[in-house]
Order: C-alpha cells, then sequence, then structure tokens
C-alpha cells in the first residue's frame, strides 16, 4: 500500500484511500439497529399473543362467559340416561374412557339384568365383565361397580350416599364421579365436575392454566358462583362436545370466539 511521503508512487496511488473495515464498520453499525428493531417487533407481537396472568379470571369476562354458555345451553342436563342416583353412579363409573352414547347402549341392559344395588352386589365378576366389555377397561370397571354395591348395600342401607366425603370411601369413586352423582341426581353443589372436556375448555378459555384436575377445579370454583357449578358443569361438557371439539374446534361456530384466545383457534 503506498502513502503520500513514498517516493515512488503516482499521484493517483497516492490519493487512493487505503482499504478499510469502515464498511464492515457500517454494515455493523446499520445492522445493530435494525436487529434491535425485530427485536422489539418480536417482542411486543409476544406480547399481544400471550394475554396478561389475570385476564381468563377478569370477573366481567367470566360474566360475559357464563352468559354465552345460558345462551347456547340453557337447559342442559347429564347426558347419562338413569333412572336414579345408583344408575348415574353405575353409568358415571363406566364414562370413564368412554363415550356416554356407548355407556348408554350398555345401560340399557344392564339395568334390566340387575336392578338394585343389590343385585349388582351379587353380580358374578365374569359375568358383569362380559356385560360391560364394550365400555372399555371392563375388569376394573366391573371391580368398581361391584365394589360400591356391596359397600352401599353393607353400610348405608341400599342407598348412595349424599356427601362427597361419604361417596369417595366407594371403590371406583373420585371427586369427578361424586360432584356428577351429587349435582345431577341430588342437586347439591359441593364442587365443579372436572372431566376431560372441562379440562379442555377451561385452558382454552384460560379459566385454569393448570393440568390437574383437581387444581382445576380448585380454580374453577374461585372464579365460578356456587349456585352456577351443577349447570356450568353440564354446558362445558355439551360444548366441547358439540362445538369446542379437542381437534380442530369449530371456532366459527362458537358464540364464545369473540372473547376467547386459545392459540389453537381455527378462526
Amino acid at each position: 500500500m503506498c502513502y503520500i511521503h513514498a517516493p515512488n508512487c503516482s499521484r493517483r496511488a497516492v490519493m487512493k484511500k487505503p482499504k478499510s473495515n469502515h464498511k464492515k464498520i457500517g454494515a455493523r453499525a446499520k445492522k445493530g439497529p435494525k436487529s434491535t428493531a425485530l427485536s422489539r417487533h418480536a417482542m411486543a407481537a409476544a406480547s399481544c399473543v400471550t394475554a396478561p396472568k389475570d385476564a381468563g379470571t377478569n370477573p366481567q369476562r367470566v360474566r360475559t362467559i357464563l352468559q354465552k354458555l345460558d345462551e347456547a345451553y340453557p337447559d342442559v342436563a347429564c347426558a347419562l340416561v338413569h333412572e336414579n342416583p345408583f344408575q348415574l353412579l353405575v353409568s358415571t363409573i363406566l364414562s370413564a374412557q368412554c363415550t356416554d352414547e356407548r355407556v348408554n347402549k350398555v345401560t340399557k341392559a344392564l339395568f334390566v339384568k340387575y336392578r338394585t344395588p343389590q343385585e349388582f352386589a351379587r353380580a358374578s365378576p365374569s359375568e358383569l365383565e362380559l356385560d360391560i366389555r364394550s365400555t372399555g377397561f371392563f375388569r376394573n370397571k366391573a371391580k368398581s361397580i361391584l365394589g360400591a354395591s356391596r359397600k352401599i348395600v353393607e353400610e348405608f342401607g341400599g342407598e348412595v350416599p349424599r356427601t362427597m366425603e361419604q361417596l369417595l370411601t366407594l371403590p371406583g369413586v373420585a371427586r369427578k364421579t361424586a360432584n356428577v352423582v351429587l349435582g345431577t341426581a341430588f342437586g347439591i353443589a359441593v364442587g365443579v365436575v372436572v372431566d376431560t372436556h372441562v379440562t379442555r375448555l377451561s385452558n382454552r378459555l384460560d379459566l385454569s392454566r393448570n393440568s390437574d384436575p383437581k387444581k382445576i377445579e380448585q380454580d374453577l370454583m374461585r372464579v365460578i358462583p356456587p349456585e352456577k357449578w351443577i349447570l356450568f358443569s353440564h354446558q362445558m361438557i355439551w360444548h366441547g362436545r358439540k362445538v369446542c371439539v379437542a381437534r380442530k374446534p369449530r371456532c366459527s361456530e362458537c358464540n364464545l370466539e369473540q372473547i376467547c384466545y386459545a392459540k389453537d383457534k381455527t378462526v
């Protein structure tokens, strides 16, 4: 490289500026703000997508959700066909990992064959397994039904108990089943039924950010008025079956769409 004090350089060579890293430095200088701008834009977009921590349970929003559910399902009831609390208990045990439609088909013949807790308590385990086989997990379900029937006969005088504490002592009965029986059969609101549909909708509607049914129930009980617990449970289950299905929810048919910001919305 030639400089102005070099003896044998032409004027053109002398005037030529040495190559430097100015362009690279300039490029970096330009790239820096652009990168920062993109980062800020991404952060702003993310903040728009992510709802505030308490957005889902804002009292006004919860009231709107309840109003919309009332409009869509004003008189909805339990889909399990039953004539008494005991039949509802058996049907709910059978409904685990099974559709209500399938359970209703099975119990149509089952409740003719076994009419009372006493008759269920005396049933042959292998025969009962065959009777309920199409509901899935039939061995465990048969064991639960037989165990619950015997305990109801021996400890509760043949009557389904009416408290959460007593129901939870029956084989095969957890809070979901107990809430179904208490709410539907006796009109007693002790909690909220949390099945797969209620779990999915509670997360999509941002009413709960938990995955454990017990924690979801506690979240819902904090924001839903107690007098709405029974109907709310039925409404959420029906909405989960008809509209807010697991895969490809029918958001265009949903009257909650405008206040729902679920990540898997289809509109």
